[in-house]
Parts: C-alpha cells; sequence; structure tokens
C-alpha cells in the first residue's frame, strides 16, 4: 500500500498532469460529482484489451476467449470484495446507475408493486430515482410518498417515520446526494424499513468513491452506482441485489447471455447473474473499472479520506468568505460538494465566467429540480472536489469568483473599451432607413469584435458586454407563452410584424450571458421577412464569430433554441 500524496495520486491522470499549480491557462476541474478523470492504468487496460485481447465473453470455444472471460469475471470478484457481497452472483452489470435503478423498477417493480402501494423517496433524490418510480407508480397505480429535509439538507427521519405504513412497499434513498454532499443516516433508514419487511434501495453513485459500503453489514435489498464517478469508464454501472431478491425477479430484457434453452414453445432463463445481463457487455469498460480499482485501492485510503476531509473542510471555508455568497443548506458537506448561488447573479453566468478562466464547475438545478423547488432557487453553482484536487486550484477558485464579483459590477457602467470593444458605442446612433440594415451593420461590428477577440475570455467578455444591448422585458411578457424550451436557463422570445410584413424580435433571460447571445443572434434576423428568416445561414453566422467550439453542449444547444424559438414564431405567425 502506497502512503497518499496529492501530487503523486493526481500524476496517475494523464488530464491532469501537467496541471499541478495554479497556473491561469491550466485546467482546473472541479465537477467530480459529474464524472471523475481516468487514470493512465485505466486507458492503457482499455487500449491494451482492443489490441491485444478482444475477443466476446463466456461463448467463444477457444483460448483468447476463454482468457477474456476470466478477466471479465475477475472484476466481478473485484467489485464483491469492494461491496463485501455474500456472493459474486449478486453483482449485476449495467450501464451505469441510471440504467441500474431502471432495472429494479421495471423488473421488481413490476413483480411486486400494486395499486395503493406506496414508495418513498426524498426531495434530494437523483432524477434517475425518481421518474423510474413515477412511471412504475403510473402503470401499476401506486403512490409516490416524498421525505422531507431538514435544514442541512439530510433526511428528516421524524418525518420519515411517520410516512412508514402497512402500505410501503419500497423505500428509495441516495447514500449522499449529487447536490447537497451530506451523509444520509441510511443504517437507521434501513433498519425501519426491514422491520416492516419494506425493499430498500441506496443510491451509491455520490458515495462509492469516498466511503466504505459494506452492503452485507448496511441490509440494503439492492445498492447502485456507476464506474465512471469511482475513476473507471463511463457506460458502466453496478447493480448489486440481495441473492434471494434477485432469484425472484424475472428478466428485464431478453436475448443473448440470460437464457439457458430458447425454443418457439418455451424458453428457460439463465442463473444468475447473467439472467440481468442480456447481449454482449461493456467488455473493455469492465476490465478498466476493474484496473481503476486496483489502483485507487494501492493507494493508503485511510490517508486519502484524510485528506479529502481536509479539502473539504477547507473549500468550505474559503468559500463561506466569498461576498455575497449563499450556501443551499446549512453546515459543511460531509463529501467534497458544495452548491451554492452569488446574490444577484445567475448561477449560468458565473459558470460561464469560470469557465472562461479554465475552471470547470456544474451549474443549473443538476438533475434535481424537486430539490431545486424545495429550496426555492432556479439553481445553483457546484463545485465538487476528489482526492486529486488541491488547496492552490481552491484558492484560484476564490481569486476567479471574486473576479467575477468585482467585473459584473463594470459589465454595468458605460461601455468604453476601445481594445474589447470597437465601436459598440455606436450602434444606437446608426443611421439607417430599415432596421435590417441597422442589425446587418451592428452585425459587422459584432463579426469584427468577435474576430479580434482570440481568446475563450476575451470572447466572454464581449457576451457579458452586450447583453447591455438587450433591452429587458417587463414581466408582464415573461410567462409561459413566451418561453423558449431548450435553454440551459429561461429566456423568453416575442415577435412582432410591421406593416410590411417585416419582423422584430425581443428577447430576455434572468442570465447575462444567454442576453448577450441572444442579441448577437437576433441581429441575424431583425427586420426581415419570413422567407428571409427562413434562408438566413445562422451556421456561417456563428462560425464566423467562434463561438460554438467554446460553449458547453447545452449552452450550445441553447442558442440553437433560440434560433429554432424564431422560426417557429415566424411560421406561426
Amino acid at each position: 500500500m502506497l502512503p497518499f500524496q496529492v501530487e503523486a495520486f493526481r500524476a496517475q491522470f494523464p488530464l491532469l498532469s501537467k496541471t499541478v499549480n495554479s497556473s491561469h491557462n491550466a485546467l482546473c476541474y472541479l465537477d467530480n460529482a459529474a464524472t471523475t478523470q481516468k487514470m493512465s492504468a485505466t486507458i492503457d487496460t482499455i487500449n491494451t484489451y482492443y489490441q491485444a485481447h478482444n475477443a466476446n465473453v463466456h461463448r467463444g470455444s477457444y483460448q483468447l476467449s476463454a482468457n477474456t472471460t476470466a478477466s471479465f469475471e475477475a472484476a466481478r470478484l473485484q467489485v464483491q470484495t469492494l461491496l463485501n457481497a455474500q456472493s459474486e452472483k449478486e453483482i449485476i452489470w449495467t450501464k451505469g446507475t441510471t440504467e441500474s435503478i431502471n432495472l429494479v423498477a421495471n423488473s421488481w417493480g413490476r413483480a411486486n408493486l400494486q395499486l395503493g402501494d406506496e414508495i418513498i423517496v426524498s426531495y434530494a433524490e437523483h432524477h434517475a430515482n425518481i421518474v423510474p418510480w413515477q412511471m412504475i407508480a403510473e402503470q401499476v397505480g401506486a403512490v409516490i410518498r416524498v421525505i422531507p429535509l431538514l435544514a442541512d439538507g439530510t433526511i428528516d427521519m421524524i418525518a420519515y417515520d411517520e410516512l412508514l405504513s402497512a402500505k410501503t412497499k419500497l423505500v428509495c434513498c441516495h447514500h449522499i446526494s449529487n447536490v447537497i454532499g451530506k451523509i444520509n443516516p441510511i443504517e437507521q433508514i434501513i433498519t425501519k424499513a426491514k422491520l416492516l419487511g419494506i425493499t430498500t434501495l441506496i443510491d451509491g453513485a455520490q458515495a462509492i468513491s469516498h466511503v466504505p459500503v459494506d452492503v452485507q453489514t448496511l441490509e440494503c435489498d439492492f445498492y447502485v452506482f456507476s464506474s465512471h464517478k469511482m475513476y473507471g469508464p463511463t457506460g458502466l454501472g453496478v447493480l448489486y441485489g440481495k441473492l434471494d431478491v434477485l432469484n425472484a425477479m424475472p428478466p428485464y430484457q431478453g436475448g443473448g447471455e440470460m437464457i439457458k434453452h430458447v425454443s418457439f414453445s418455451g424458453t428457460t432463463y439463465n442463473e444468475l447473474p447473467f439472467k440481468f445481463e442480456a447481449g454482449t457487455p461493456n467488455i473493455s469498460a469492465v476490465l478498466g473499472f476493474q484496473k481503476a480499482i486496483e489502483q485507487w485501492l494501492q493507494w493508503n485510503n485511510a490517508a486519502l479520506k484524510v485528506y479529502e476531509d481536509e479539502l473539504t473542510a477547507y473549500t468550505y471555508q474559503q468559500l463561506s468568505g466569498v461576498p455575497s455568497l449563499q450556501w443551499l443548506v446549512d453546515k459543511k458537506p460531509d463529501v467534497g460538494i458544495f452548491s451554492f448561488t452569488l446574490k444577484g447573479f445567475h448561477h449560468q453566468d458565473v459558470a460561464s465566467f469560470l469557465d472562461s478562466h479554465h475552471i470547470a464547475v456544474r451549474s443549473g438545478h443538476h438533475c434535481a429540480m424537486p430539490l431545486m423547488t424545495y429550496l426555492k432557487v432556479d439553481g445553483c453553482i457546484r463545485v465538487s472536489t476528489s482526492a486529486y484536487n488541491t488547496k492552490a486550484e481552491i484558492d484560484r477558485l476564490i481569486s476567479v469568483l471574486t473576479l467575477f464579483i468585482k467585473q459584473s459590477g463594470q459589465y454595468n457602467e458605460e461601455l468604453t473599451d476601445a481594445n474589447t470593444l470597437k465601436d459598440i458605442s455606436n450602434r444606437e446612433n446608426i443611421q439607417a432607413s430599415s432596421i435590417a440594415q441597422q442589425s446587418a451593420e451592428a452585425m459587422t461590428l459584432v463579426i469584427n469584435d468577435f474576430t479580434l477577440a482570440k481568446s475563450w475570455d476575451a470572447k466572454h467578455r464581449l457576451i457579458m458586454l452586450i447583453a447591455k444591448e438587450l433591452e429587458r422585458l417587463p414581466k408582464e411578457l415573461r410567462v409561459e407563452e413566451s418561453l423558449i424550451e431548450g435553454c440551459e436557463s429561461k429566456a423568453w422570445l416575442i415577435v412582432k410584424q410591421d406593416q410590411y410584413a417585416r419582423y422584430s424580435f425581443t428577447g430576455d433571460s434572468d442570465a447575462r450571458v444567454i442576453r448577450g447571445l441572444m442579441y448577437i443572434t437576433l441581429l441575424a434576423y431583425q427586420g426581415l421577412t419570413k422567407d428571409e428568416v427562413v434562408a438566413v445561414d445562422i451556421k456561417t453566422y456563428f462560425e464566423q464569430l467562434g463561438l460554438l467550439q467554446h460553449l458547453s453542449p447545452s449552452r450550445g444547444n441553447g442558442l440553437l433554441a433560440i434560433v429554432e424559438r424564431i422560426k417557429q414564431l415566424v411560421c406561426k405567425h
């Protein structure tokens, strides 16, 4: 076992190996709750499989297949040991936490839930631990009951006790929230359910890389997690289920591997775990995940945990000192997941500013819309750390957040920076005979400005400055009918047509970055007829600006959603 040192641990990850300091040009990756980085050993294992050992498992009558099968099943044993499961047959490979939950919902749920039965979840569940149960409940007539939270974001155990009844058939609960970062008292939750004969499923996606998990001690019926949140490959998950529970469940999918005998007169199913593993599995990911576990376990995990706890405490302390920062819940998180808002600023603007300084965080609802509604926020910023993150990176985060607050005040001042936004102050004075001509001239200025802005930092600053050009809509116009679907944050669009059948557009968003992008987009369509709107080559325009390659997929899709909404409004008008 190796003594834990953050520099040595970090050096295993090629994407991070050259970013061990606080350089402003280096990637500062703080989105580990979404997915962790991958080790060189894991990447090499996957490459080696395809280059030297590629064969299907369980089915080949040749040595290459036999060797691959042995390695594949050794990985299952590795996970059994990790969880202290009683049998390797209790370890089912899936595509991820989401599929693991869907498997239980569609197999166990269909076989066991009936009209009037109750399923208990909490307000802080990930969508993956809500929607599958809603779908099954709707089909069989079951009822969803929701546990309230305490001020610190953990489950209210008094309320939980009150929800338990003879009608309760299933309790689904997260071990650690992907938003709040607090450890729930799952031992008590499981014990109370078990005394009443209630089945339990624990979502361990955020817990598996931070806390020890012993399923025999917990005595939960199901425990689910994903490989990619603990340094392993994407597209792979684990469903742990008690042997007797899994044996009683019908298959989830039909196909190869999950059968013993198939005929048109009837089919018999395979034994565990293969009954739930239809088709060719993700062999390379399984082998890569085994290597990730091996590499992770070679470090002194007690020392690693001490370091993670120190980093969590340091991050919480430093973030707490940021002006206008508001935590979603009370008290320090138990693991490195920090969710907050900055008063007076949209979370998307904060995240995009950090991104322009090469700091990767998450903004939005984090697949936890019911929790956002419960906490009365539209979304938040989430910073999530791992054992390879450093205090220097946290210091850099704090520095850039402080800079954001300072510069955001400057965005509200007159736009006089000739080096970054040349001639923008003259746009209101453009003399032209039509809105279309004014917009065309403004587009030329915008393209020139963005051409001069070579870096994403400079382009981002332009977008934030340009946002001032988009006049805010009155609240009475920011309604459901004018809402644009597909934007990362709420955005509204209004269209008007003059006597010459030419269209003008006004829009708004709570996020300044979206307002800037909307203004830029609307320039291409102002004052045009229906046929002219349809004919606009918006792709070439965006390419000239050099925007899409810098935007996240969700924000890029939001930009395209604005374009699509413009066309819809014109066609319906």
